[in-house]
């Protein structure tokens, strides 16, 4: 497995620990159809939370929420209503997350997360 790949595994590992001690439920992972990907996605309360992981092992190329655009945003979208399409579920809320992990190396993990970002 790439390095890429690993850093990506352990960041949407660690965003989802960080979820479940916040009191989500994660409801599946990496959940694919013909239009992308969606991280994680996650139940808390009546919301469903569909989320994207956005893990660096430096800032070398910028923090990690510079690389949400709003065509990823407007992508995000899309594949949360492909979901409950998909997963016959209706919730009264949905809302789409970013969640930031830093991975500097000899470090702990720092996790940001940013609510209803669209």
């Amino acid at each position: 497995m790439a390095r890429k790949d690993e850093l990506g595994k352990l960041g949407e590992e660690q965003a989802a620990r960080f979820l479940e001690r916040a009191g989500y439920t994660i409801l599946t992972r990496n959940w694919r159809c013909a239009h992308g990907e969606i991280d994680l996605v996650a139940q808390r309360g009546a919301a469903v939370v569909f989320v994207e992981v956005k893990t660096r092992s430096s800032l070398g190329f910028g923090h990690p929420f510079e690389a949400i655009t709003v065509k990823k945003l407007a992508r995000m979208r899309r594949l949360a209503a492909a979901w409950c399409v998909q997963a016959e579920r209706w919730p009264r809320q949905i809302r789409i997350d970013v969640i930031a992990v830093i991975a500097l190396t000899g470090r702990e993990p720092v996790i940001e997360h940013l609510e209803g970002v669209f």
